[in-house]
Protein backbone atom coordinates (compact mmCIF):
# COMPACT_ATOMS: atom_id res chain seq x y z
CA UNK A 1 0.00 0.00 0.00
CA UNK A 2 1.44 3.13 -1.33
CA UNK A 3 2.24 5.63 1.75
CA UNK A 4 -0.11 8.81 2.22
CA UNK A 5 1.37 12.16 1.03
CA UNK A 6 2.31 14.58 3.82
CA UNK A 7 -0.01 17.72 4.01
CA UNK A 8 1.52 20.83 3.30
CA UNK A 9 0.69 22.03 6.94
CA UNK A 10 2.52 18.34 8.29
CA UNK A 11 5.47 19.04 6.00
CA UNK A 12 5.52 22.64 7.35
CA UNK A 13 5.05 21.93 10.76
CA UNK A 14 7.98 19.07 10.57
CA UNK A 15 10.49 21.14 8.71
CA UNK A 16 12.49 22.50 12.00
CA UNK A 17 11.59 19.99 14.57
CA UNK A 18 14.76 18.94 16.67
CA UNK A 19 14.88 15.30 16.75
CA UNK A 20 15.49 14.94 20.51
CA UNK A 21 13.91 14.69 23.72
CA UNK A 22 11.94 17.69 24.50
CA UNK A 23 11.92 17.11 28.74
CA UNK A 24 15.53 16.00 28.48
CA UNK A 25 16.73 19.58 25.96
CA UNK A 26 16.53 21.02 29.06
CA UNK A 27 19.50 23.88 30.27
CA UNK A 28 18.63 22.56 33.98
CA UNK A 29 20.12 19.07 33.52
CA UNK A 30 22.47 17.82 35.85
CA UNK A 31 26.03 16.50 35.17
CA UNK A 32 26.19 12.62 35.63
CA UNK A 33 27.65 11.39 37.98
CA UNK A 34 31.21 9.28 37.93
CA UNK A 35 30.96 5.71 37.05
CA UNK A 36 32.29 3.45 39.92
CA UNK A 37 35.65 2.55 39.66
CA UNK A 38 36.71 -0.67 42.14
CA UNK A 39 34.43 -2.37 44.20
CA UNK A 40 31.89 -1.50 46.60
CA UNK A 41 29.94 -3.31 49.10
CA UNK A 42 26.49 -2.89 50.47
CA UNK A 43 23.13 -3.65 51.88
CA UNK A 44 21.27 -3.39 48.49
CA UNK A 45 21.84 -2.49 45.14
CA UNK A 46 19.41 -1.05 42.91
CA UNK A 47 19.97 -1.70 39.11
CA UNK A 48 18.84 0.97 36.58
CA UNK A 49 17.84 4.96 37.38
CA UNK A 50 15.15 4.87 36.12
CA UNK A 51 11.70 5.66 37.78
CA UNK A 52 12.05 1.85 39.17
CA UNK A 53 15.36 2.13 40.55
CA UNK A 54 14.82 5.74 41.66
CA UNK A 55 12.13 4.85 43.77
CA UNK A 56 13.18 1.68 45.09
CA UNK A 57 16.31 3.63 46.70
CA UNK A 58 14.28 6.48 47.97
CA UNK A 59 11.47 4.36 49.34
CA UNK A 60 14.72 1.92 50.56
CA UNK A 61 16.18 4.69 52.44
CA UNK A 62 12.64 6.30 54.18
CA UNK A 63 11.82 2.95 55.35
CA UNK A 64 15.56 2.17 56.94
CA UNK A 65 17.87 5.11 57.05
CA UNK A 66 20.45 2.65 58.00
CA UNK A 67 20.15 0.64 54.98
CA UNK A 68 23.70 1.55 52.82
CA UNK A 69 22.34 1.67 49.18
CA UNK A 70 24.04 1.63 46.05
CA UNK A 71 22.11 2.88 42.56
CA UNK A 72 24.17 2.41 39.57
CA UNK A 73 22.95 3.35 36.02
CA UNK A 74 23.90 2.36 32.85
CA UNK A 75 24.04 6.15 31.29
CA UNK A 76 23.01 9.03 32.66
CA UNK A 77 19.73 8.84 35.29
CA UNK A 78 16.34 9.43 33.65
CA UNK A 79 17.69 9.11 29.87
CA UNK A 80 15.56 6.95 29.07
CA UNK A 81 11.38 5.73 29.09
CA UNK A 82 11.77 8.00 32.20
CA UNK A 83 13.20 11.14 30.85
CA UNK A 84 11.14 11.17 27.56
CA UNK A 85 7.90 9.72 28.01
CA UNK A 86 4.88 11.91 27.92
CA UNK A 87 4.33 12.91 31.66
CA UNK A 88 1.41 11.04 32.58
CA UNK A 89 1.05 9.87 35.87
CA UNK A 90 -1.70 7.44 36.74
CA UNK A 91 -3.36 5.89 39.59
CA UNK A 92 -4.09 2.62 37.47
CA UNK A 93 -1.67 -0.05 38.28
CA UNK A 94 -3.46 -1.94 35.54
CA UNK A 95 -3.25 0.06 32.26
CA UNK A 96 -6.54 0.73 33.03
CA UNK A 97 -10.18 -0.46 34.39
CA UNK A 98 -10.88 -2.40 31.18
CA UNK A 99 -7.51 -4.16 31.59
CA UNK A 100 -7.94 -4.56 34.88
CA UNK A 101 -11.58 -6.26 34.81
CA UNK A 102 -10.50 -8.53 32.04
CA UNK A 103 -7.87 -9.92 34.14
CA UNK A 104 -7.89 -9.67 37.98
CA UNK A 105 -12.26 -8.71 38.80
CA UNK A 106 -12.08 -9.87 42.62
CA UNK A 107 -9.43 -7.29 43.15
CA UNK A 108 -9.62 -4.88 41.56
CA UNK A 109 -11.73 -2.64 43.81
CA UNK A 110 -8.22 -3.12 46.07
CA UNK A 111 -5.79 -2.41 42.95
CA UNK A 112 -8.06 0.93 42.43
CA UNK A 113 -7.47 1.70 46.11
CA UNK A 114 -4.09 1.26 46.03
CA UNK A 115 -3.42 2.66 42.70
CA UNK A 116 -4.69 6.23 44.42
CA UNK A 117 -2.79 5.78 47.61
CA UNK A 118 0.08 5.46 45.56
CA UNK A 119 -0.32 8.45 43.48
CA UNK A 120 -1.30 10.60 46.60
CA UNK A 121 2.16 9.49 47.89
CA UNK A 122 3.92 10.43 44.57
CA UNK A 123 2.28 14.00 44.90
CA UNK A 124 3.76 14.02 48.88
CA UNK A 125 6.87 13.03 47.72
CA UNK A 126 7.10 15.60 44.98
CA UNK A 127 6.39 17.89 47.79
CA UNK A 128 8.62 16.73 50.51
CA UNK A 129 11.82 16.72 48.37
CA UNK A 130 10.44 20.62 46.66
CA UNK A 131 11.00 18.44 43.16
CA UNK A 132 10.13 20.88 40.23
CA UNK A 133 8.68 18.82 38.13
CA UNK A 134 5.30 20.77 37.75
CA UNK A 135 2.76 18.45 39.00
CA UNK A 136 -0.80 19.01 38.55
CA UNK A 137 -3.41 16.65 39.21
CA UNK A 138 -5.85 17.31 36.27
CA UNK A 139 -6.96 13.83 35.74
CA UNK A 140 -7.45 12.42 31.89
CA UNK A 141 -9.84 11.82 29.92
CA UNK A 142 -10.81 8.94 27.54
CA UNK A 143 -12.45 10.19 24.80
CA UNK A 144 -14.21 8.64 21.83
CA UNK A 145 -13.67 9.44 18.22
CA UNK A 146 -16.04 6.52 16.60
CA UNK A 147 -19.65 5.62 17.24
CA UNK A 148 -19.11 2.50 18.84
CA UNK A 149 -16.66 4.09 21.52
CA UNK A 150 -19.25 5.62 22.98
CA UNK A 151 -21.12 2.68 24.37
CA UNK A 152 -17.88 1.23 25.94
CA UNK A 153 -17.36 5.05 27.62
CA UNK A 154 -20.54 4.22 28.96
CA UNK A 155 -20.11 0.90 30.14
CA UNK A 156 -16.45 2.30 31.81
CA UNK A 157 -18.15 4.27 33.66
CA UNK A 158 -20.84 1.81 34.82
CA UNK A 159 -17.89 -0.61 35.86
CA UNK A 160 -16.03 2.22 37.97
CA UNK A 161 -19.43 3.00 39.74
CA UNK A 162 -19.55 -0.79 40.31
CA UNK A 163 -16.62 -0.50 41.70
CA UNK A 164 -17.47 2.40 44.65
CA UNK A 165 -15.10 5.04 42.17
CA UNK A 166 -17.00 8.70 42.32
CA UNK A 167 -13.97 10.04 40.16
CA UNK A 168 -15.15 9.08 36.60
CA UNK A 169 -17.48 11.44 34.82
CA UNK A 170 -19.01 10.76 31.18
CA UNK A 171 -19.29 13.42 29.18
CA UNK A 172 -21.68 14.13 25.89
CA UNK A 173 -19.81 14.93 23.15
CA UNK A 174 -21.03 18.82 24.03
CA UNK A 175 -19.87 18.61 27.42
CA UNK A 176 -16.47 17.23 26.38
CA UNK A 177 -16.13 19.86 23.06
CA UNK A 178 -17.05 22.37 26.33
CA UNK A 179 -14.10 21.17 28.00
CA UNK A 180 -11.67 20.92 24.56
CA UNK A 181 -12.89 21.67 21.28
CA UNK A 182 -11.70 19.23 18.42
CA UNK A 183 -14.74 18.23 15.82
CA UNK A 184 -13.44 14.73 15.75
CA UNK A 185 -14.43 14.50 19.66
CA UNK A 186 -17.55 12.61 20.14
CA UNK A 187 -17.65 11.89 24.28
CA UNK A 188 -15.37 11.12 27.20
CA UNK A 189 -14.75 9.72 30.06
CA UNK A 190 -13.05 11.74 32.77
CA UNK A 191 -11.07 10.40 35.67
CA UNK A 192 -11.16 13.69 37.40
CA UNK A 193 -8.31 12.63 40.35
CA UNK A 194 -6.73 9.69 39.22
CA UNK A 195 -4.06 10.86 36.91
CA UNK A 196 -1.38 13.85 37.46
CA UNK A 197 0.42 15.53 34.61
CA UNK A 198 4.33 16.51 35.14
CA UNK A 199 7.45 16.82 33.53
CA UNK A 200 9.11 13.17 33.38
CA UNK A 201 12.75 14.39 33.67
CA UNK A 202 12.27 16.63 35.92
CA UNK A 203 10.82 13.90 38.38
CA UNK A 204 13.64 11.72 37.70
CA UNK A 205 16.51 14.34 38.35
CA UNK A 206 14.59 15.44 41.38
CA UNK A 207 14.12 11.74 42.59
CA UNK A 208 17.77 11.46 41.94
CA UNK A 209 18.68 14.49 44.39
CA UNK A 210 16.08 13.22 46.64
CA UNK A 211 18.23 9.62 47.16
CA UNK A 212 21.50 11.86 47.25
CA UNK A 213 19.96 13.50 50.22
CA UNK A 214 19.25 10.35 51.92
CA UNK A 215 22.55 8.33 51.37
CA UNK A 216 22.21 6.71 48.81
CA UNK A 217 25.68 6.25 46.21
CA UNK A 218 24.71 6.67 42.60
CA UNK A 219 27.09 5.81 39.78
CA UNK A 220 26.34 6.76 36.94
CA UNK A 221 27.94 5.36 32.91
CA UNK A 222 27.99 2.54 34.90
CA UNK A 223 26.35 -0.75 33.41
CA UNK A 224 25.77 -3.80 35.13
CA UNK A 225 27.12 -6.87 33.03
CA UNK A 226 26.75 -9.95 35.10
CA UNK A 227 24.99 -10.97 38.10
CA UNK A 228 25.72 -13.62 40.26
CA UNK A 229 25.74 -15.40 43.79
CA UNK A 230 29.14 -15.42 45.80
CA UNK A 231 27.59 -17.53 48.44
CA UNK A 232 26.45 -15.32 50.90
CA UNK A 233 24.94 -12.50 48.63
CA UNK A 234 25.49 -11.16 45.13
CA UNK A 235 28.25 -10.00 42.82
CA UNK A 236 27.22 -7.33 40.07
CA UNK A 237 29.88 -6.62 37.92
CA UNK A 238 30.88 -3.53 36.03
CA UNK A 239 33.06 -2.18 33.42
CA UNK A 240 35.76 -1.04 35.87
CA UNK A 241 34.40 -2.48 39.31
CA UNK A 242 32.12 -5.13 41.64
CA UNK A 243 29.35 -4.95 44.11
CA UNK A 244 28.73 -6.38 46.76
CA UNK A 245 25.33 -6.65 47.75
CA UNK A 246 22.68 -8.95 50.26
CA UNK A 247 20.28 -7.81 48.19
CA UNK A 248 19.34 -6.83 44.46
CA UNK A 249 16.66 -4.87 42.99
CA UNK A 250 16.53 -4.60 39.14
CA UNK A 251 14.91 -1.87 37.58
CA UNK A 252 16.05 -2.03 33.99
CA UNK A 253 12.78 -2.66 32.23
CA UNK A 254 12.85 -2.47 28.20
CA UNK A 255 16.76 -3.51 28.37
CA UNK A 256 17.92 -6.88 28.82
CA UNK A 257 17.43 -8.66 32.85
CA UNK A 258 20.18 -9.79 34.72
CA UNK A 259 18.05 -13.08 35.13
CA UNK A 260 18.15 -14.24 31.89
CA UNK A 261 14.63 -16.10 32.50
CA UNK A 262 12.65 -13.02 32.47
CA UNK A 263 13.69 -12.37 29.34
CA UNK A 264 10.98 -14.12 27.21
CA UNK A 265 8.34 -12.15 29.04
CA UNK A 266 9.53 -8.54 27.69
CA UNK A 267 9.62 -7.59 24.09
CA UNK A 268 10.47 -3.86 23.69
CA UNK A 269 8.71 -1.91 20.92
CA UNK A 270 8.97 1.58 20.22
CA UNK A 271 6.48 4.78 20.68
CA UNK A 272 7.12 7.87 19.28
CA UNK A 273 6.32 11.46 20.13
CA UNK A 274 6.12 14.91 18.89
CA UNK A 275 5.47 18.19 20.34
CA UNK A 276 4.78 21.61 19.52
CA UNK A 277 5.78 25.25 19.66
CA UNK A 278 4.21 27.47 22.52
CA UNK A 279 0.20 28.01 21.90
CA UNK A 280 -0.61 31.83 21.64
CA UNK A 281 -3.92 33.45 23.71
CA UNK A 282 -5.72 33.03 20.19
CA UNK A 283 -4.82 29.48 19.71
CA UNK A 284 -5.43 28.43 23.25
CA UNK A 285 -8.86 30.23 22.94
CA UNK A 286 -9.69 28.27 19.93
CA UNK A 287 -9.53 25.12 21.09
CA UNK A 288 -10.32 25.19 24.90
CA UNK A 289 -8.60 23.06 27.23
CA UNK A 290 -9.10 25.59 30.44
CA UNK A 291 -8.70 22.77 32.80
CA UNK A 292 -5.13 21.13 31.13
CA UNK A 293 -5.95 17.49 31.55
CA UNK A 294 -3.98 14.70 29.94
CA UNK A 295 -6.05 13.04 26.90
CA UNK A 296 -6.35 10.11 25.06
CA UNK A 297 -8.29 8.60 22.25
CA UNK A 298 -10.03 5.15 22.84
CA UNK A 299 -8.52 3.60 19.51
CA UNK A 300 -6.34 0.52 19.77
CA UNK A 301 -3.63 2.46 17.95
CA UNK A 302 -4.41 5.56 19.89
CA UNK A 303 -3.28 9.02 20.71
CA UNK A 304 -2.27 10.86 23.96
CA UNK A 305 -1.72 14.43 24.58
CA UNK A 306 -1.04 17.07 26.86
CA UNK A 307 -0.73 20.77 27.46
CA UNK A 308 2.76 21.30 28.96
CA UNK A 309 3.69 24.10 31.38
CA UNK A 310 4.79 26.52 29.09
CA UNK A 311 1.44 25.98 26.65
CA UNK A 312 3.20 23.68 24.31
CA UNK A 313 0.92 20.70 23.32
CA UNK A 314 2.74 16.98 23.54
CA UNK A 315 1.46 14.65 20.89
CA UNK A 316 2.22 10.86 20.70
CA UNK A 317 1.22 7.62 20.46
CA UNK A 318 -0.48 5.64 17.93
CA UNK A 319 2.43 3.81 15.44
CA UNK A 320 4.36 1.09 18.11
CA UNK A 321 7.47 -0.26 16.33
CA UNK A 322 8.64 -3.52 16.75
CA UNK A 323 12.00 -4.55 15.27
CA UNK A 324 12.56 -8.46 14.69
CA UNK A 325 14.52 -9.39 17.68
CA UNK A 326 13.67 -7.15 19.87
CA UNK A 327 16.71 -5.35 20.16
CA UNK A 328 17.07 -2.00 21.69
CA UNK A 329 19.32 0.50 19.67
CA UNK A 330 19.37 4.29 19.49
CA UNK A 331 19.53 3.95 16.01
CA UNK A 332 15.67 2.87 16.09
CA UNK A 333 14.34 6.10 18.38
CA UNK A 334 13.80 7.79 15.71
CA UNK A 335 11.07 6.47 12.93
CA UNK A 336 10.14 9.64 10.62
CA UNK A 337 7.46 7.90 8.72
CA UNK A 338 5.48 7.88 12.26
CA UNK A 339 6.31 11.54 12.66
CA UNK A 340 4.51 12.34 9.61
CA UNK A 341 1.56 10.70 10.34
CA UNK A 342 1.78 11.80 13.49
CA UNK A 343 1.64 15.52 12.44
CA UNK A 344 -1.33 14.75 9.86
CA UNK A 345 -3.22 12.88 12.36
CA UNK A 346 -3.07 16.49 14.43
CA UNK A 347 -3.94 18.72 12.71
CA UNK A 348 -7.28 16.40 11.69
CA UNK A 349 -7.59 16.63 15.61
CA UNK A 350 -7.36 20.57 15.71
CA UNK A 351 -7.61 22.40 12.71
CA UNK A 352 -7.93 24.89 13.96
CA UNK A 353 -4.21 25.22 14.86
CA UNK A 354 -3.19 25.44 11.42
CA UNK A 355 0.30 27.18 11.19
CA UNK A 356 1.35 25.62 14.47
CA UNK A 357 4.62 24.20 14.33
CA UNK A 358 6.64 21.30 16.07
CA UNK A 359 9.85 22.18 17.94
CA UNK A 360 10.82 18.07 18.91
CA UNK A 361 10.49 14.58 17.55
CA UNK A 362 12.00 11.64 19.39
CA UNK A 363 10.81 7.89 20.47
CA UNK A 364 12.20 5.06 22.36
CA UNK A 365 11.85 1.40 23.63
CA UNK A 366 9.15 0.66 26.31
CA UNK A 367 8.91 -2.43 27.93
CA UNK A 368 6.09 -4.71 26.97
CA UNK A 369 4.77 -7.84 28.59
CA UNK A 370 1.33 -10.06 27.03
CA UNK A 371 -0.75 -8.98 29.93
CA UNK A 372 -0.18 -4.94 29.35
CA UNK A 373 0.57 -4.21 33.09
CA UNK A 374 3.70 -4.97 35.82
CA UNK A 375 4.87 -8.32 36.69
CA UNK A 376 7.07 -8.87 39.84
CA UNK A 377 9.25 -11.90 40.94
CA UNK A 378 12.40 -12.76 42.51
CA UNK A 379 15.24 -15.18 41.91
CA UNK A 380 18.63 -16.52 43.36
CA UNK A 381 16.76 -17.59 46.53
CA UNK A 382 14.81 -14.69 47.47
CA UNK A 383 17.89 -12.33 47.29
CA UNK A 384 17.52 -10.79 43.97
CA UNK A 385 13.75 -8.91 42.69
CA UNK A 386 12.39 -7.68 39.84
CA UNK A 387 9.20 -5.19 38.36
CA UNK A 388 8.92 -5.18 34.84
CA UNK A 389 6.68 -4.68 31.90
CA UNK A 390 4.87 -1.40 32.36
CA UNK A 391 4.16 -1.21 28.93
CA UNK A 392 3.85 2.53 28.84
CA UNK A 393 2.20 3.36 31.66
CA UNK A 394 5.13 3.28 34.15
CA UNK A 395 5.27 7.21 35.32
CA UNK A 396 2.94 5.92 38.87
CA UNK A 397 2.62 2.59 38.83
CA UNK A 398 7.04 2.19 38.82
CA UNK A 399 6.75 3.60 42.83
CA UNK A 400 4.04 0.83 43.49
CA UNK A 401 6.42 -1.69 41.69
CA UNK A 402 9.12 -0.38 44.31
CA UNK A 403 7.59 -0.73 47.65
CA UNK A 404 6.58 -4.62 45.89
CA UNK A 405 10.12 -5.42 44.98
CA UNK A 406 11.64 -3.91 48.84
CA UNK A 407 8.37 -6.38 50.47
CA UNK A 408 9.71 -9.66 48.03
CA UNK A 409 13.60 -8.54 49.55
CA UNK A 410 11.97 -8.70 53.07
CA UNK A 411 10.34 -12.08 52.85
CA UNK A 412 7.05 -10.60 54.65
CA UNK A 413 3.62 -11.14 53.66
CA UNK A 414 1.82 -7.56 53.14
CA UNK A 415 -1.46 -6.48 50.74
CA UNK A 416 0.69 -6.36 47.90
CA UNK A 417 2.66 -9.74 47.87
CA UNK A 418 -1.35 -11.29 48.76
CA UNK A 419 -2.62 -9.93 45.16
CA UNK A 420 -3.01 -12.13 42.67
CA UNK A 421 -1.74 -9.81 40.26
CA UNK A 422 1.61 -9.86 42.06
CA UNK A 423 1.50 -13.40 42.43
CA UNK A 424 1.13 -14.38 38.97
CA UNK A 425 3.15 -14.07 35.79
CA UNK A 426 1.73 -12.73 32.13
CA UNK A 427 2.15 -15.51 28.98
CA UNK A 428 5.75 -15.25 28.06
CA UNK A 429 6.52 -14.48 23.95
CA UNK A 430 7.46 -16.99 21.92
CA UNK A 431 10.84 -16.86 19.88
CA UNK A 432 11.58 -15.84 16.58
CA UNK A 433 10.47 -15.49 14.01
CA UNK A 434 6.99 -16.39 15.64
CA UNK A 435 7.25 -13.40 17.76
CA UNK A 436 8.07 -11.22 15.05
CA UNK A 437 5.04 -12.73 12.55
CA UNK A 438 2.52 -13.05 15.92
CA UNK A 439 3.16 -9.15 16.72
CA UNK A 440 2.43 -8.06 12.84
CA UNK A 441 -0.79 -10.26 12.66
CA UNK A 442 -1.97 -8.48 16.01
CA UNK A 443 -1.05 -5.22 14.64
CA UNK A 444 -3.08 -5.43 11.25
CA UNK A 445 -5.92 -6.99 13.28
CA UNK A 446 -6.14 -4.02 16.15
CA UNK A 447 -6.28 -1.63 13.05
CA UNK A 448 -8.95 -3.59 11.41
CA UNK A 449 -10.33 -3.50 14.09
CA UNK A 450 -10.30 0.14 14.62
CA UNK A 451 -11.71 0.76 11.00
CA UNK A 452 -14.62 -2.04 11.51
CA UNK A 453 -16.89 -0.47 14.53
CA UNK A 454 -14.55 -2.33 16.94
CA UNK A 455 -15.32 -5.84 15.89
CA UNK A 456 -12.02 -7.81 16.85
CA UNK A 457 -11.16 -10.84 14.54
CA UNK A 458 -11.12 -14.45 14.99
CA UNK A 459 -7.13 -13.94 15.59
CA UNK A 460 -7.67 -11.00 18.68
CA UNK A 461 -10.49 -13.23 19.95
CA UNK A 462 -8.07 -16.18 20.49
CA UNK A 463 -5.58 -13.82 21.72
CA UNK A 464 -7.72 -12.78 24.51
CA UNK A 465 -8.70 -16.12 25.18
CA UNK A 466 -5.28 -17.50 26.26
CA UNK A 467 -4.55 -14.01 27.67
CA UNK A 468 -2.37 -12.58 25.57
CA UNK A 469 -4.63 -9.47 25.75
CA UNK A 470 -3.52 -6.81 23.45
CA UNK A 471 -6.10 -4.03 24.07
CA UNK A 472 -4.76 -0.81 25.11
Amino acid sequence: MARAAMTPSAAHALADAEPTPFWLADPDRPAARPALVGDETCDLLVVGGGYSGLWTALIAKERDPQRDVVLVEGAEIGWAASGRNGGFCAASLTHGLGNGLARWPGELATLEQLGIRNLDAIGEAVERYGIDCAFERTGEIDIATEPHQIAELKEFAEDAAGLGLDRHTFLDEDELRAQVDSPTFRAGLWDRDGVAMLNPARLAWGLKQACLGLGVRIYERTPATDLASDGIGMAVRTPYGRVFARHVALGTNAFPSLVKRVRPYIVPVYDHALMTEPLSEEQLAAIGWKNRQGLSDSNNHFHYFRITADNRILWGGYDIVYRYGGGVRAEYDHHPATYEKLARHFFRCFPQLEGLRFTHTWGGAIDTCSRFSAFFGTAHAGRVAYATGYTGLGVGATRFGADVMLDLLSGERTERTELEMVRSKPLPFPPEPLRWAGIGITQWSMTQADTRGGRRNLWLKAMDKVGLGFDS
